[in-house]
């Protein structure tokens, strides 16, 4: 079976080339330390998701293994609909190619009201587009420990909280784990498979138990019930990122607060 990720970051690495040509590493820089002097400040999403319902709504309008979820969804209103129905934070996809985001959704999440913090969702590969998440308006930024040398993470995870965002660092099995030791501000346990796409909540279960007793774990992809957020949170996890399951209602902001009333 072809290796989706492989595939994908192949197309990343051409893409990040292609923005450096058209805003030079020099002026992203620039234009992040003028924000930064500004006063610009972002929220912490490791310490929302200890003090809320834990629920990170994602705005994703396409996915590789599913095509499109919900074509027509906009950045401006979804959202912020979260925001308003209980969500401690919002996941917001900024990969154009393979699930149809753009850095510009979390401005415009940003201008619609969107004041929790937001997480960027990409598959970052170069610490310019960490520079990307923090002029965009992100609070925090994915990090694969699948798509990342341990040194590369770690140089990242350096760039990242001198950008003042925090690292939600994404493992998905035994062997990537050791990334955790570099203490990210939340560690992931992705339960999708993202070589083949095959999802398995059981995947955020067997891991828990291995990472670090005070990190602020989070579960992400697969959970269609509140039944499994409610078993998660008993496994220690506070953080629970869900998308598709929201996404592919009608009206994805009550689908949420329909959820949350039943954990």
């Amino acid at each position: 079976m072809k290796d989706i990720l492989e595939e994908i970051v192949a197309h990343k690495r051409m893409e990040v080339a292609q923005f450096k040509d058209a805003l030079p590493e020099s002026e992203i820089h620039r234009q992040v330390e003028q924000l930064m002097k500004a006063g610009d400040t972002v929220s912490s999403m490791s310490k929302a998701l200890t003090e809320g319902s834990g629920i990170i709504a994602e705005f994703k309008r396409r996915s590789p293994s599913k095509g499109w979820i919900k074509e027509a969804g906009q950045p401006d209103i979804i959202p912020l609909d979260y925001q308003e129905n209980g969500a401690s934070a919002v996941s917001i996809l900024t990969d154009e190619k393979y699930f149809g985001g753009k850095d510009e959704y979390i401005v415009r999440a940003r201008q619609s009201g969107v004041t929790i913090p937001v997480l960027y969702k990409n598959f970052v590969i170069d610490e310019y587009q960490l520079f990307q998440a923090r002029l965009c308006g992100a609070s925090a930024v994915l990090l694969i420990a699948a798509d990342l040398k341990k040194a590369e993470y770690r140089s990242m995870l350096r760039t990242a909280h001198d950008l003042q965002m925090e690292v939600l660092l994404e493992m998905h099995s035994e062997a990537e784990l050791e990334y955790a030791d570099e203490m990210p501000d939340m560690c992931g346990i992705n339960n999708r498979n993202l070589g083949t796409f095959v999802t398995d909540v059981q995947n955020s279960f067997r891991l828990a138990s291995l990472l670090p007793e005070d990190a602020v774990k989070v579960s992400e992809s697969g959970i269609s019930d509140p039944l499994t957020v409610r078993a998660l949170k008993l496994a220690g996890f506070k953080g629970f990122l869900i998308g598709e399951n929201f996404m592919k209602s009608d009206n994805p902001g009550v689908a949420l607060k329909d959820f949350i009333a039943q954990i």
